[in-house]
């Protein structure tokens, strides 16, 4: 069985793009940590009225989960990225088998086929 590879001019202009992508999502990453309520540790916890603590306690909520999710975007962006080092971009860690094409055109930073996604997500 031959091994299939993109070619390397199909690569370059992927690879700017999730730089790009990985460049803007630790920038937002870093935007959301600098609006988190709770990054000031010498905020004082017995001062604020009930209302203001539910909203920083609100805010904080929603910050991790940004958090958490733009990290998680991240390191995938970065497996992409490395995946294309490696000359494997396009391949599925999983299976091994190509990834469709439609698939990396919506979501560049795929390395999982569809059929294995779904596996996982089980």
């Amino acid at each position: 069985m031959t091994k299939v590879k993109f070619p390397a001019n199909l690569l370059y202009p992927i690879g700017k793009l999730l730089n790009w992508r990985l460049s803007s999502l630790e920038k937002k990453k870093k935007s959301i940590e600098d609006e988190d309520p709770f990054k000031d540790t010498e905020r004082l916890n017995d001062n604020a009225s009930p209302d203001t603590d539910a909203a920083e306690q609100f805010g904080h909520a929603r910050s991790t989960a940004l958090k958490n999710e733009l990290a998680k975007k991240i390191v995938q962006t970065k497996k992409a990225l490395t995946s294309i080092k490696y000359g494997t971009y396009g391949i599925c860690a999983d299976c091994k088998k190509m990834i469709d094409t439609d698939r990396l055109m919506v979501y560049p930073e795929a390395t999982l086929c569809v059929s294995c996604e779904k596996k996982r997500e089980k």
